[in-house]
């Protein structure tokens, strides 16, 4: 469940309110006249299940209110409400089934930003899979792919190929083309400082890796992993389960391969190095083919459920049918979903 807090200029607060109030995917509805300052205006707060957000949103960003007003979400973790338990019965499907596209877009759109912390954690993580490519050590590959960020980074750039967001498009390319060179640089250097103090050396590269040699060897496999992976990630995003994600990171050899890359440069062995720049372009590609192809499938599937749901004025942004006011003894909702003509009784 979200929890919505709407900002709302007066002379457009009643239709929020009548379009609350007749959508039984919502609960809890609280007005507020006049208690917003910047922007002026009410502030109409409310629960909706996640099985409805998508169609709220849209509904209220038909109405303007992002534009004169706004409108800020966030996850409910505990709800106790007769309401609630009502709301999530009258929408279709299942919250966890549920995509909020405003929800992931602002969520991905921020893993886009080149910031030091990204530049850092994506280094740092290349530099560990260096070490463990030449010790090789799956524990240490599996710690390295857990630190690196760069599903976020894909994770944007599958939503913004699939909504055609330009900007956001070259702020993933952005993050991943700085990011990725700026790890394999400073792993080489790093290689070549920790040989220098003679605690690594060429010959560890050279020898034979039983268990990491797959980094830099890609074979058909390494695509369907990738994709797989892909499919696991994108899905782990929609559904908010962020336990999954991490699953994910480890399953897929980006950052190792881009590690590989940069000691094999660093130690002039360059038929492994480019072994491994394959591993990571397949990976990359494979991902992001896995990505946008779950969005697309989730926004079909999704949205012939939403239409099932949502009535026509709330879909086309016109103004809401007054509420009901005869709720029955028993505490149902005013409102009824007719499931036959695609109105409300």
């Amino acid at each position: 469940m979200l929890q919505l807090r709407i900002i709302v200029p007066v002379d457009r607060s009643a239709a929020v309110q009548e379009l609350l109030a007749v959508d039984p995917a919502v609960a809890h509805v609280i007005v507020l006249p006049g208690a917003a300052r910047t922007p002026a205006g009410d502030v109409v707060l409310c629960d909706v299940v996640r099985e409805g957000a998508d169609e709220v949103l849209e509904a209220l960003r038909n109405l303007g209110v992002h534009h004169s007003g706004g409108v800020v979400g966030d996850g409910v973790d505990v709800t106790l409400s007769a309401a609630a338990d009502r709301a999530a019965r009258a929408a279709p499907g299942l919250g966890t089934d549920a995509v909020v596209w405003d929800e992931i877009a602002q969520k991905t759109g921020e893993e886009t930003r080149l910031s030091v912390t990204y530049l850092l954690l994506i280094t740092l993580a290349t530099v560990i899979a260096g070490i463990a490519v030449l010790l090789d050590q799956p524990i240490l590959i599996i710690g390295a792919m857990v630190v690196g960020p760069e599903f976020g980074p894909l994770a944007a750039l599958c939503v913004a190929l699939l909504r055609w967001r330009r900007s956001v498009i070259r702020r993933s390319l952005l993050a991943l083309g700085v990011g990725f060179l700026t790890a394999v640089a400073v792993t080489v250097l790093s290689t070549w400082t920790l040989t220098a103090v003679d605690l690594l050396d060429r010959s560890m590269l050279l020898d034979e890796r039983p268990m990491t040699d797959f980094i830099w060897r890609p074979d058909a496999l390494s695509w369907v992993v990738g994709f797989l992976a892909g499919v696991a990630g994108m899905l782990s995003v929609t559904s908010n389960r962020s336990g999954s994600l991490v699953g994910v990171l480890i399953s897929v050899t980006t950052v190792p391969a881009a590690a590989n890359v940069a000691v094999a440069l660093g130690y002039g062995v360059f038929d492994e190095a480019l072994g491994s720049l394959v591993q990571l372009l397949i990976n990359l590609s494979a991902i992001v083919a896995a990505g946008v192809l779950t969005l697309l499938v989730q926004r079909i599937w999704w949205g012939r459920v939403s239409a099932f749901r949502a009535p026509a004025w709330i879909r086309r942004g016109r103004a809401a049918p007054a509420p009901r006011n005869d709720a029955d003894p028993a505490g149902r909702p005013h409102s009824v979903p007719d499931r036959t003509g695609g109105g409300w009784t």
